[in-house]
């Protein structure tokens, strides 16, 4: 429900200030077609409320009623009905019914498609037939220099006005799909990168070394006994672990280094244009600070990484090739003791 409201407030403050200046503006078009006319008092008084006053009594209604959104389209009939009345009060002049009309229902079929804009050519039909019973349907197809003049604003401004809308809308929503989009590749627990997008960034890199004949190194991370710290202290405990983990990645790396979670309590991290030697060096001096990780309700608890390293080969056939040659370290530093980093034994094997 508040979600559905403060969709419904937004959609009312986008139509707010093009509301106001539409039926501003639009107001001067219809004086330039009411003024040759004998009308009654009350028709200008009218006028005047609906041009420079309506705007803002429809933004109090909308963001003053439970539900927003619907209300703003009430509105927006209310426009449409305005706008029948006033083509028809205006006796049909062409320039003048023509642009209200125009405008209105671009406004229907911006807001709310389809639907909206059969709605408003009702709601138009409504007003032209109230404007018809009061002073009858008239046709003036004479267009005057004072009418081309007052609904030149209409025809101009109004569209800037709109289009701006549309602009900022179109910003937001481009912003909202880049959001969107790093959510999915980002594990929401380590705000890393997850299994998926990791790996389609390591086939990327792969590529990149074969063709550019470079450097790059990718490790494999395993918290050691981590099921046993979930099963001992809990998985919020456990989570702790995951998340101060993420935090040494970010701390450790180059701001190039892609790190992820590949899975569980399993990381992993590409280092471009790093030789083996130096990674070895990083990832020791990540493991050693991790090691030194207390958590404040469990002093006693301790913390060790097992962390496998293979380097970019040219004899490699596919990234899976390289990924294996990082996970068989990995697998060898647990199998000697865990909380070491091993570096890959592919190229001795190879050359053998």
């Amino acid at each position: 429900m508040e979600n559905r409201r403060g969709k419904g407030l937004s959609f009312a403050r986008r139509i707010y200030k093009p509301r106001i200046i539409g039926l501003g503006i639009g107001c001067f078009s219809v004086i330039g077609a009411l003024y040759p006319l004998a009308m009654p008092g009350w028709v200008w008084a009218f006028l005047l409320f609906n041009g420079f006053a309506w705007a803002h009594v429809a933004y109090q209604l909308s963001t003053r009623s439970q539900f927003p959104y619907q209300a703003e389209q009430r509105n927006l009939l209310y426009d449409s009905l305005c706008g029948g009345f006033w083509a028809a009060a205006t006796q049909f002049t062409p320039l003048t019914a023509v642009t209200i009309l125009s405008m209105m229902t671009m406004n229907n079929v911006a807001a709310g498609g389809k639907r909206l804009f059969l709605r408003g050519l009702l709601a138009q039909g409504i007003g032209i037939g109230v404007a018809g019973a009061l002073f009858g349907i008239r046709f003036n197809p004479d267009v005057s220099l004072l009418q081309v003049y007052t609904c030149l604003p209409m025809l101009t401004l109004y569209p800037m006005a709109i289009g701006m809308v549309c602009y900022q809308l179109a910003i937001k929503l481009s912003e909202h799909k880049r959001a969107l989009s790093a959510l999915s590749r980002t594990d929401s627990l380590t705000g890393l990168l997850n299994h998926g997008s990791w790996k389609d960034l390591l086939h990327l890199k792969f590529h990149k070394c074969q063709q550019q004949q470079s450097h790059a190194t990718i490790a494999l991370i395993d918290i050691d006994h981590f099921k046993q710290i979930n099963d001992t202290h809990g998985h919020i405990v456990g989570d702790a672990v995951l998340r101060q983990l993420s935090v040494e990645l970010r701390r450790n790396l180059r701001e190039n280094d892609l790190a992820g979670r590949y899975g569980g309590d399993e990381f992993c991290v590409i280092l471009p244009k790093m030789p083996l030697e130096e990674a070895a060096q990083v990832m020791e001096r990540m493991r050693e600070t991790f090691s030194n990780y207390r958590n404040p309700q469990i002093p006693e608890l301790r913390v060790g990484l097992s962390i496998g390293l293979a380097d970019f080969q040219p004899f490699f056939t596919d990234a899976a090739m390289w990924l294996n040659a990082a996970d068989r370290a990995l697998y060898s530093a647990k199998d000697t003791g865990r909380n070491r980093v091993n570096v890959s034994d592919y190229v001795i094997a190879h050359s053998a």
